[in-house]
């Protein structure tokens, strides 16, 4: 389907003042094709029983396909967008070439209008994609690609990995762990830190909350009756016989193999 690029240029231009105003991103997916439903597991296998415990519920989510970026792209960002199945930000983008729109995460900065390009095109800009090979050494870089076509290394909110040093064909990142991991100098990676701060910054604030995120409240075993758990009943308060739910003792040594 071809789109016009002045219909495309007037509605950048209509939410950039409308985002600059409210400073809010998209709730709703903007790009319909790029959108899919699944159904969650809840903690149960193929035959209904209970394999982890403490999910069930939560809010319905729709999936975002992200593009794999392995064609040059030069595309203008449409919508920034939130993804309940992600961290960071996802972002809307129109290509021109191609005269399609497709999804990418979303880098730290980033706002409507913006020009995103990847390949041989890029220049040395926060959110372009360009090969670990055109990157200064120094760099703070996400959503790094290792021998596939869908990034695999600092993906998760607020993250980023820095390039350390150059070689004819490998090149030394520092991931946010502190681990050194040497990759081909041809994979790609975007300039810049993911969008949001990091994900273990954020407070759940209530219960409310965390039932919304598909988890069930946990119940100590104390607080049960003996029917429940072997830790339960008693009379008063008491720390428990560190047994699991199914009885076995927590405390079992492992005997030495005897040739």
């Amino acid at each position: 389907m071809k789109y016009s690029l002045f219909r495309i240029i007037k509605y950048v231009i209509l939410h950039r003042k409308k985002s600059n105003c409210i400073s809010l991103h998209r709730m709703l997916p903007l790009l319909k094709t790029d959108v899919i439903g699944f159904v969650r597991s809840n903690g149960r296998n193929h035959t209904g029983g209970i394999t982890c415990y403490h999910k069930g519920g939560g809010h319905k989510k729709s999936y975002r396909i992200l593009n794999s970026l392995s064609n040059v792209v030069n595309a203008i960002i449409v919508s920034v967008e939130y993804d309940p199945n992600r961290t960071c930000l996802v972002i809307c983008l129109f290509d021109f070439s191609s005269q399609k729109f497709f999804y990418m995460p979303a880098c730290s900065n980033s706002s409507i209008g913006d020009i995103v390009k990847t390949g041989f095109n890029a220049e040395l800009h926060q959110g372009h994609v360009l090969k670990l090979i055109h990157i200064p050494e120094g760099t703070l870089v996400c959503n790094i690609f290792d021998r596939s076509s869908f990034p695999l290394y600092c993906k998760s909110a607020g993250t980023f990995s820095v390039l350390l040093e150059k070689m004819k064909t490998y090149c030394i990142i520092k991931l946010p762990s502190g681990e050194y991991k040497r990759l081909r100098s041809e994979n790609q990676a975007t300039i810049g830190i993911v969008s949001k701060r990091p994900f273990n910054c954020f407070l759940s604030k209530k219960a409310g909350r965390s039932r919304w995120l598909n988890k069930r409240p946990t119940v100590r075993g104390v607080a049960m009756n003996p029917v429940d758990h072997p830790h339960g009943g008693g009379e008063g308060k008491k720390s428990g016989k560190k047994y699991t739910p199914w009885g076995k003792s927590v405390h079992v040594k492992k005997k030495d193999n005897v040739f």
